[in-house]
């Protein structure tokens, strides 16, 4: 299973439009790929909190997810493309994560269910998500995570109990807090026997400069590839979610889980 991050430069200055085409153009360029992930709110930036309510989009058909269905297609890609933010009917704000198939059809979306800021920004303008998501993908069951939510691992478990096995995380991770980023990236993998692919941004978000280091990381905690930088970069690496099986075969820990009602996990 060949894996794309795009880890796209946010610039402050440059159109939305703009972006989207270019994020469009990278897209394009991955045709080999299984699977091809982009940043979160790459469209508006994760801490332009001011621009939200302007930049936010209907789903499915707002002009981000236009865009992205039509470069999953033109690529014939499964795409993960980050996240936008949403306006739903109801006037409601979510951050939401489109998955396209090859077809460019919509096939799962996920709003994030831990919003970051403290009762302040992201916390306070969006709704939060209720629902942990999980895409057929045909190599693999896809667990859909956004950003802070890497840093509640009881969510993971959930999406490893609906059977994940290729854990899949964009974001606009701040570069101050880079070592948690990459921490807790490794831990996810590790303690739910899950690859993990975390795809952050690069560039600048109403100035919080972005930690960037995309990585990829296998079942066992080790980083198969990513980008020591925060620069625009494209980190790809050739995944086996058999491997997952085998691992969880041979070191079966998840099998020692001690659920809430005592019952032995699987």
């Amino acid at each position: 299973m060949r894996t794309s991050l795009l880890q796209l430069r946010v610039d402050p200055d440059e159109p939305v439009d703009s972006r989207r085409a270019r994020a469009g153009s990278l897209v394009r360029e991955q045709q080999a790929a299984d699977l091809v992930v982009l940043p979160e709110l790459w469209p508006v930036g994760a801490f332009d909190f001011r621009r939200f309510a302007d930049e936010a989009e209907p789903v499915p058909d707002g002009p981000t997810a236009r865009a992205m269905a039509e470069a999953a297609r033109d690529a014939g890609v499964w795409l993960h493309a980050g996240s936008v933010v949403e306006r739903a009917a109801d006037g409601a704000l979510f951050n939401t994560s489109l998955v396209f198939s090859p077809d460019g059809e919509l096939a799962r979306t996920y709003r994030k269910i831990h919003r970051f800021g403290f009762d302040r920004g992201e916390a306070t303008l969006l709704s939060a998500g209720d629902e942990p998501v999980t895409v057929p993908h045909p190599a693999a069951t896809l667990g859909l995570a956004t950003c802070y939510d890497l840093r509640f691992p009881e969510l993971f478990r959930q999406l490893v109990d609906l059977g994940a096995s290729v854990l899949v995380v964009p974001a606009g991770w701040p570069a101050k807090r880079a070592a948690h980023w990459t921490l807790f990236a490794r831990a996810r993998a590790v303690e739910n026997q899950c690859y993990v692919l975390a795809c952050g941004t690069a560039g600048s978000h109403a100035g919080v400069p972005q930690a960037g280091r995309s990585l990829i990381v296998d079942p066992w905690g080790e980083v198969v590839a990513d980008t020591i930088g925060a620069d625009e970069a494209v980190v790809t690496a050739e995944i086996d979610p058999a491997e997952v099986t085998r691992v969880r075969e041979s070191f079966p820990v998840l099998k020692d889980r001690v659920l809430e009602d005592g019952v032995p996990g699987r």
